[in-house]
């Protein structure tokens, strides 16, 4: 199927998968890291539930928001 590691094909597999791989791995930990603080939070003053809740899901997006960037650059790296 592939020629070898230099295939022009090959490449753009390997470069697209680890882009999107390496990519949303840091928005993995970084959501996790903010759900723990968040459930943390909640656990020793939970009358604050609605502004930890809403400061959490906004710290969520903007994680994730790069993982989309990643899958956007693996998607460019796969057919461009």
């Amino acid at each position: 199927m592939f020629g070898g590691i230099t295939d022009p094909n090959a490449v753009r597999y390997i470069g697209g998968g680890l882009a999107i791989g390496l990519g949303a791995l840091g928005p993995a930990i970084g959501i996790g890291l903010a759900v723990y603080g968040a459930m943390t939070a909640l656990g020793r003053n939970p009358e604050a539930a609605g502004e930890i809740r809403s400061t959490m899901i906004i710290g969520a997006a903007l994680a994730e928001a790069v993982a989309i960037y990643a899958f956007v650059i693996a998607i460019i790296i796969l057919f461009v």
